[in-house]
């Protein structure tokens, strides 16, 4: 067995973009960018809200997913030369955009995933325990 993705019959990936799309405005600026464009995602204040209120509130993600991110989110984190940055970065030819100028570069990129790590693991305590004591070969 495994753990499938939410919405395509394939094996879940535990991508970053789980947690940082919901910010991508493209085709949405109107309504989405509108809503965001007041924060900014340097300020600790704002990020802690955006955090809060974008990255974690993933209703389509179950219990076993929102582990299964967590833990790559912690691997990724020790990695000493991993570029959040790039996560960020949008190619000229993706139908894709943030929703103000900061985004594309943030002061620091690592830190804002840090803080998604921590506030992750408090939001989602129960269900990050409820699935660390499953047995993982029956997902």
């Amino acid at each position: 067995m495994m753990l499938k993705d939410p919405y395509l019959n394939e094996e879940f990936e535990p991508d970053l973009m789980w947690f940082i799309g919901v910010f991508d405005v493209y085709d949405r600026e109107g309504t989405r960018g509108a809503e965001l464009e007041v924060y900014n995602p340097n300020d600790s204040a704002d990020g802690e809200l955006l955090i809060r209120k974008y990255c974690l509130n993933l209703p389509y993600l179950s219990y076993r997913h929102k582990l299964v991110l967590v833990e790559s989110l912690e691997l990724l984190l020790l990695e000493q030369n991993y570029d959040f940055q790039e996560l960020f970065e949008v190619d000229e030819y993706e139908a894709a955009s943030w929703p103000r100028g900061e985004w594309y570069s943030l002061e620091d990129p690592r830190g804002f995933f840090q803080d998604i790590y921590k506030f992750a693991k408090e939001a989602w305590r129960e269900d990050l325990a409820k699935a660390a004591g499953e047995d993982r070969s029956t997902w």
